[in-house]
């Protein structure tokens, strides 16, 4: 499918001689990794999956595991990740009130990728720093 632009404002990566780009509801992508990063990138999405891959959690405990997140961020972060089908809302103890965060089916597939993130950050902070406790004060 051609897809008409304006190339000058549009990042284009080449397949097989020919300029691409991927379309995406009424977005234009350069590439997967764009895709991406649209869904998880950020300062604070990928972290508030992090803590969501094995359970559900309430607002507030989100907000403990990230107490550096400001309210208003973190509920734009859970909005956002909401309306991208990556996290759902659901009631605790049958009631519409009390609600938790969990990731949906589609949101569950991004976890291997979660794990490798990790496993590199964890590799790139032993070979170039170190572990230590954080002291707030």
């Amino acid at each position: 499918m051609l897809v008409n632009l304006h190339p000058q404002n549009i990042n284009k990566m080449i397949i097989k001689g020919k300029e691409m780009v991927y379309r995406l509801e009424a977005n234009i992508y350069h590439c997967a990794l764009d895709i991406s990063m649209r869904y998880i990138g950020g300062k604070w999405k990928s972290v508030i999956l992090w803590y969501l891959r094995e359970e559900s959690k309430r607002y507030s405990e989100i907000k403990k595991l990230i107490p550096d997140i400001s309210d208003k961020m973190l509920s734009l972060q859970l909005k956002q990740l909401e309306s991208d089908n990556i996290i759902q809302k659901v009631g605790i103890d049958k009631s519409r009130i009390k609600v938790a965060y969990e990731l949906t089916r589609e949101g569950q597939t991004l976890n291997p990728v979660l794990e490798e993130l990790a496993r590199w950050g964890r590799a790139k902070a032993s070979k170039s720093g170190k572990l230590v406790e954080f002291n707030r004060k």
